[in-house]
């Protein structure tokens, strides 16, 4: 049994994943094999639809699935994984009965997943590039009123992968992919902070899903640069047992920590959206791992013996001074009241903050013990990224120093998640760390000019 075999086990939706050389040719037996006797809509963009739509719809019709007129969007301007995009396809297929069969990557399986949870569907995808870890997830990550999260949903039932396609796919996508995958390693570490508080404790099973695979899967970034089979076959399998993780846990807690945030929020802003093709979700994120490593490297070296719990508990942020430093944070409306809101959950009162303030102390020798395994050094992170073809410096998409300082609190806010980014912040630390890797010898002190 396979990794991918043993994890669909666990799973709440998916029933099928073929990852192979020549899987499209499978398509259609494995369709009529979930679906039964269903009738099949193909959804491509006219890119993907070049790649293999035809292909998926030749295996389709010769296993006998009746396939209506393919719904193919526009291949530019470049597609946008936003709500409007995701009524549109919802609109014309609750017109018909069929099951989704989605081409395509990031964008266009998150448009199906959503459109076809919202029609109480099942669905399918033909995975064109290993560009990211939601084939397989739970939710799909959608912008409405310019807000971006992971809106529930259900994981397509089957999956679909061709190793050759996905060798074939432009170097950017695979960079992506990467930058996606990376993050899993601090997103663990953040777990382990969480769980050693009680706050959001371990699942063994699914922690096994992702991390044990992580180092094979990002072994070998300049092979996936290169399209290298084997590469591109360890990275996509690694991005689908991360996504068959979520979808057990039914959350994103295995794939997702405080280096998401990063991209969440430089794509709120729309930073890229203007670029064509569109800066990446996992360009950022690798980025976003960069910073989040940075930070993990400069905790680890932390004494927080000194800190004092009453100190901290008198000096706490009442909830509407909190209100006021997110405000303050996040300019922008549409990112503002979300931000509150996110905040809001994992708000400690300051009746409780001197014993949040202990523990943290108390669990912060197992933390480190913990999460010091599991990271790599952002430099490490940054040569994987240059290597893999993907940006390596904040500065390389346009993110100038003070606007990397204010992310790292920025991303603090937009999440009720707990990471190491939370933690250093209850101890009154964050300010202090983040204020190292911009000092002189700190990680982020020698900044790039042109």
């Amino acid at each position: 049994m396979t990794a991918i075999d043993d994890a669909l086990t666990t799973a709440t939706d998916t029933r099928a994943v073929l990852l192979s050389r020549g899987a499209i040719a499978g398509t259609g037996r494995l369709f009529t094999d979930v679906f039964g006797d269903a009738t099949a809509l193909v959804v491509a963009d006219e890119s993907t639809w070049r790649v293999a739509g035809q292909a998926v719809v030749d295996s389709l019709v010769s296993a006998g699935v009746t396939c209506l007129e393919p719904y193919v969007f526009p291949g530019k301007p470049t597609l946008y994984a936003d709500y409007g995009n995701v009524s549109m396809l919802r609109d014309h297929a609750a017109a018909t009965d069929a099951v989704i069969v989605v081409v395509g990557s990031g964008t266009l399986n998150d448009i199906a997943k959503l459109a076809s949870g919202e029609l109480d569907r099942p669905y399918a995808v033909v995975a064109t590039a290993a560009s990211m870890d939601g084939y397989a997830a739970f939710g799909a990550s959608i912008t409405r009123d310019g807000f971006k999260i992971t809106r529930t949903c259900p994981a397509p039932a089957l999956i679909v992968a061709s190793l050759d396609v996905m060798a074939t796919a432009p170097a950017r996508l695979t960079a992506t992919g990467y930058g996606d995958l990376v993050e899993k390693l601090p997103a663990g570490a953040d777990w382990v902070v969480a769980d050693e508080l009680g706050i959001e404790p371990i699942d063994t099973d699914v922690w096994n899903l992702v991390q044990p695979p992580l180092r094979h899967a990002l072994a070998d970034p300049a092979g996936c640069a290169a399209g290298d089979v084997g590469a591109i076959s360890a990275l996509a399998e690694g991005l689908l047992l991360s996504g068959l993780a979520m979808q057990a846990l039914q959350s994103s807690r295995p794939a997702s920590g405080a280096g998401h945030n990063f991209s969440h929020q430089w794509e709120m802003e729309k930073h890229g959206f203007d670029w064509e093709p569109p800066l990446t979700h996992g360009i950022k994120v690798g980025l976003g791992t960069i910073a989040s490593c940075a930070l993990y490297e400069a905790a680890l070296l932390l004494d927080v013996s000194g800190v004092d719990p009453e100190a901290c508990a008198a000096a706490w942020l009442t909830p509407e001074q909190d209100v006021a430093r997110v405000t303050a944070l996040q300019p922008q409306p549409a990112i503002r009241e979300p931000a509150i809101a996110q905040s809001r959950l994992k708000y400690v009162p300051a009746g409780e903050a001197a014993d949040r303030i202990r523990a943290i102390k108390a669990a912060w020798p197992a933390i480190i013990e913990r999460v010091r395994p599991l990271l790599l050094g952002p430099a490490d992170v940054a040569e994987r990224l240059h290597k893999v073809g993907s940006a390596y410096h904040p500065a390389q998409i346009g993110i100038s120093q003070d606007r990397l300082r204010r992310t790292y609190f920025q991303a603090q806010t937009i999440r009720s998640r707990y990471t190491m980014f939370d933690a250093l912040y209850e101890l009154g630390l964050l300010d202090t760390v983040v204020d190292a890797l911009f000092a002189p010898g700190g990680y982020w002190s020698d900044w790039p000019h042109d």
